[in-house]
């Protein structure tokens, strides 16, 4: 290894904050999977323009139908009596403004999303007067069955019970003025969920955000006319039908805008909820004020590499984008399996002719393995904003978490299972429908999933560095932080003392059995991944409860229980120390390497740490982590290599995940292990290529630690303690500058000759 150490970081006069390029297509698409991303403030819009007309589906976070499908908003056909002409045609994403334009050069529509509240605007003007229509399309327009296959969308994942329909939404129109809604019913699959899982006394308690949830949205277009119901028709594989709203002459301008809401107190409030956001667009200065969020958001940081990274890097902004559109949505996290963007399902694989509702995994299933895989780039991207609704996730569920540890094994902390439902509990298929009567309740009858309920600790460590890094007030967090590393103390000592007289092992630690190494390495023994989790955020709760100054009682509590948790177990592997997945287990069940998460997230082992070579020797000589490489939806080798220093493999992977997806726009990857557009696939790619160029060690600062060498890069990322660092690397020497100056920070450029 060569290191050259910057004994005083030099400021350079860079050049102006780097701002994202524009995206431009200059030809028209042939259906939705050729559709343009779109957003803000918690609404996706997937644009498309096609035979000369705008389309566009409209999707906002949380709205979950009683079965907890994440239903689209319906869809919007916007026509001319001058068609959009091929020649000339561009139609551009203004990355830098957050925003899509549509032009021949003689007919213009530009669509956007206010940063602040849900509500699209359209505009749409012409050199010449022309005639325009504007069409809602639902596919709801009546009760829809939904087939064994197509129930993977909804909560009952494999399986819905017989007869069971996606209910009809509601739709009104008058004059310049359209009204929908979906309205869910009283009774939910939360409810069947919660008998299933021995809870039904206790349901109404459940934190319920299906219970008759109405979500819908009103057109507003001032100059349009309702015309009509338009005859029944359809749209890839699916029927619909259509309201139609014509300009009342030939025009050169029109406008229209499209508010949307929810509520759980009925019709009626949604309308009022609808009439009182409307009654706040001011549009010249929402649209004001939504650029300068734009250009906000894209000068907390960047990457933007040069010859054969830049596709890398383009691709890398473009995903961000997608990431920056939830920024505002009420407390729901982007979906890892197609986020705001799905489109017909049919167009990812022809087998699923299903409506645009669909997508694999389910509408309000949030795989929590994946998820984290969304949110973890946030931090060194200084997103601290869009992280918010993850963890709000978490803290509404915290109840429900605490009573499953009480009910079921009558103690404290917070369980939180795999394929975890927005209400809470595990899925309801998942947990096991064919459940013998002896088996213990609280965990799922599910050969993937048992006992597989570490992941919270990587969103509760998000929140302690979401504090370390950016400052935010992470207070509200600390109760979830703390029921979650209580509950496996707590649990696993339980357990002990069911099995023998000692409720620790001979050397005063946990034993962590029967556990689990990710959905991988089953009914394990002290799981590697487990116990460093555990031993990390412990430890970096303690050193957050010291900085804002706990009760030292409670400081105390979570030093102790620190002695109490073990060491990561190892193993030989022909004559080499690896991290073994576990100190013991009895079967391997899917193909995930969890010795590495001691590398990432948990970062015991890396570059300018000690003990690195067991953890390269790991990366080596394991024969799983050996078998089960890829780079694919949520694997994550290629964060691994970046974070061992590995450079050419970190490179060889990390650009396999970047590369453009194989839709029209870059980064709808997928689908993966997953759905279309993989949203952990493009978190996976994020925290791969962060890790290339900037590693931190206490006060120590690594930069390009997995990068080429001959690849010129500039980058602005975000590290603990308020520290933003920006490199400008020609691709022979990198200038650097630090804000504050003053910060302390040591930095290293750290080179390798062989490649690791």
């Amino acid at each position: 290894m060569r290191y050259l150490i910057l004994l005083l970081t030099f400021c350079v006069s860079l050049t102006a904050v780097a701002q994202p390029k524009d995206y431009v297509w200059h030809s028209q698409s042939d259906n939705s999977a050729g559709s343009m991303p779109c957003g803000g403030s918690g609404v996706g819009l997937n644009v498309w323009v096609e035979r000369g007309d705008l389309y566009f589906y409209i999707a906002r976070s949380g709205c979950f139908d009683e079965l907890n499908s994440l239903l689209k908003m319906g869809r919007i056909k916007i026509a001319m009596s001058e068609k959009f002409a091929a020649q000339g045609f561009t139609q551009t994403l203004k990355v830098n403004d957050g925003y899509v334009s549509v032009t021949d050069g003689k007919k213009t529509i530009d669509i956007w999303v206010d940063a602040y509240k849900p509500v699209v605007h359209v505009e749409m003007s012409s050199k010449t007067r022309v005639g325009i229509d504007v069409e809602y399309q639902s596919w709801r327009y009546r009760n829809r069955d939904i087939s064994k296959k197509e129930s993977f969308q909804t909560s009952y994942k494999f399986g819905v019970p017989k007869g069971t329909q996606t209910r009809a939404d509601y739709v009104e129109a008058a004059d310049y003025r359209l009204f929908f809604c979906h309205e869910n019913t009283d009774s939910t699959v939360v409810d069947a969920t919660a008998w299933q899982q021995q809870l039904g006394d206790v349901r109404d308690s459940i934190f319920n955000p299906l219970r008759n949830n109405v979500i819908g949205g009103s057109i507003s277009a001032p100059g349009f006319h309702y015309i009509d119901i338009q005859r029944d028709s359809a749209y890839a594989s699916t029927d619909y039908r259509a309201w139609w709203l014509a300009y009342e002459r030939p025009t050169n301008w029109a406008y229209l805008t499209i508010s949307l809401a929810d509520t759980q107190q009925g019709r009626d409030a949604l309308r009022t909820k609808l009439s009182d956001i409307e009654k706040t667009i001011n549009t010249a200065a929402d649209k004001k004020k939504t650029l300068r969020w734009w250009h906000d958001f894209w000068k907390r940081s960047y990457i933007e590499a040069e010859g054969r990274g830049s596709e890398m890097t383009r691709n890398y902004t473009l995903f961000r984008y997608m990431l920056g559109c939830n920024n505002i949505s009420e407390g729901w996290p982007t979906k890892f399996n197609g986020g705001l963007f799905t489109f017909d399902p049919v167009y990812v694989d022809t087998t699923y002719a299903f409506t645009p509702d669909y997508r694999r995994w389910g509408g309000g299933t949030h795989t929590a393995q994946n998820q984290r895989l969304v949110y973890w780039p946030m931090l060194k991207s200084g997103d601290y904003d869009l992280l918010l609704p993850q963890l709000d996730f978490y803290n509404n569920i915290l109840s429900i978490a605490k009573l499953r540890s009480r009910r079921y094994w009558n103690h404290g902390g917070a369980n939180f299972n795999e394929q975890i439902e927005n209400f809470g509990l595990p899925e309801y298929d998942e947990y096991g429908k064919k459940r013998p009567a002896y088996f213990d309740p609280g965990v799922e009858y599910n050969a993937w999933l048992e006992y597989t309920w570490d992941t919270v600790l990587e969103f509760c460590q998000m929140a302690l560095d979401a504090h370390s890094y950016g400052g935010v007030d992470i207070s509200r967090y600390e109760d979830l932080i703390c029921s979650s590393v209580d509950f496996f103390d707590e649990h696993y000592r339980m357990l002990a003392r069911q099995r023998g007289r000692k409720e620790l092992d001979g050397n005063g630690k946990l034993v962590i059995y029967p556990g689990s190494a990710c959905e991988t390495f089953k009914m394990a023994y002290n799981p590697s991944s487990t116990v460093a989790g555990l031993r990390y955020v412990t430890q970096h709760l303690i050193d957050y409860l010291e900085r804002t100054g706990a009760d030292t009682t409670k400081t105390a509590h979570y030093r102790q229980l620190l002695t109490r948790i073990p060491d990561i177990p190892f193993r030989d592997v022909d004559g080499h120390r690896v991290i073994a997945p576990a100190r013991l287990w009895e079967r391997v069940n899917n193909t995930e390497a969890p010795m590495l998460y001691a590398v990432f997230p948990w970062r015991v082992y890396g570059v300018g740490r000690d003990s690195i070579d067991v953890a390269l020797d790991t990366w080596r000589y394991d024969p799983y982590v050996n078998k089960f490489k890829g780079w694919a939806g949520w694997e994550q080798h290629n964060i691994w290599a970046a974070c061992l220093g590995i450079t050419d493999e970190a490179w060889e992977l990390t650009n396999k995940t970047l590369t453009a997806a194989p839709h029209r726009f870059p980064a709808f990857w997928g689908p993966g292990h997953d759905w279309t557009p993989d949203h952990n696939w493009g978190g996976t790619a994020m925290i791969g290529l962060q890790e290339m160029l900037m590693q931190e060690v206490g006060d120590t600062i690594y930069l390009l630690p997995a990068w080429p060498k001959d690849i010129p890069v500039r980058f602005k990322l975000h590290a603990h303690d308020g520290v933003t660092v920006e490199v400008w690397y020609d691709g022979k020497e990198a200038k650097t500058k630090l804000l504050p100056e003053d910060c302390g920070k040591r930095i290293i450029i750290h080179r390798s000759e062989t490649g690791e």
